[in-house]
């Protein structure tokens, strides 16, 4: 295991079934967290699934969300989001990178777990790779807010006004107020061991080793008796 106190990676470790695992706890801004982040995911890169755990990640820079989706894709780029920004009336589109540092992990099954705490870009990470049908969403529905930012009502009060707002290529929606549903709907305290669950049974349908198939059994099997 190896952890992160900086730039929002609290955690980065191999779950039991060669799983990985990430607690991201805000999207900071790409100019500062990439490096970061590229470790982060080569450290990952070895697994046989990712699960993301976004469920006390409140949000932060759609470029960060950028360039750690673009570790899921292959080098041509991929359309993730548009947002539009009142003040500037003016739209920006997010797309993979063609280039990252390290290894990529196109083809790895990808959870993402969610709370009623998951805000912001860590909705729009979710809810881009909700509709690309790239990732499992398991948790909680999220809290549904847009882009923006605190205006000062006075010396002691401020409020949270949004400003700008997603236009996914797909569904040409966002997800202001509905948040972002679940394809699994579990308690947020449930929400990883169910994910972890999930992600050990596709392993296991792959597994050709008897022993391995085995191991990833017994684990399953544990993994299902405490969420009973």
């Amino acid at each position: 295991m190896m952890a992160f106190n900086n730039y929002g990676f609290e955690k980065v470790e191999r779950l039991a079934g060669n799983i990985g695992y990430l607690d991201l706890r805000g999207f900071m801004p790409a100019a500062l967290a990439r490096d970061t982040g590229a470790a982060a995911m080569n450290l990952l890169a070895n697994s046989d699934a990712l699960i993301f755990d976004l469920r006390n990640n409140g949000g932060g820079d759609p470029e960060m969300v950028a360039f750690l989706t673009s570790y899921l894709y292959g080098p041509t780029p991929v359309h993730l989001n548009d947002l539009y920004f009142r003040p500037a009336d003016r739209t920006t589109e997010f797309w993979t990178l063609k280039e990252v540092p390290g290894r990529r992990m196109p083809d790895k099954d990808v959870y993402i777990v969610t709370s009623h705490r998951t805000f912001s870009a860590a909705e729009e990470f979710t809810y881009n790779l909700k509709n690309l049908k790239r990732a499992t969403i398991v948790g909680e529905n999220t809290g549904g807010a847009h882009p923006g930012g605190p205006q000062k009502v006075n010396d002691h009060f401020a409020v949270w006004v949004p400003t700008g707002r997603a236009i996914n290529p797909i569904s040409k929606k966002d997800w202001e107020g509905d948040g972002v549903q679940p394809d699994v709907e579990v308690p947020a305290e449930k929400a990883l061991k169910t994910a972890h669950l999930l992600a050990l049974k596709k392993v296991t349908e792959r597994t050709t080793d008897p022993m391995l198939k085995q191991r990833f059994e017994r684990i399953a099997g544990d993994l299902a008796r405490e969420l009973k």
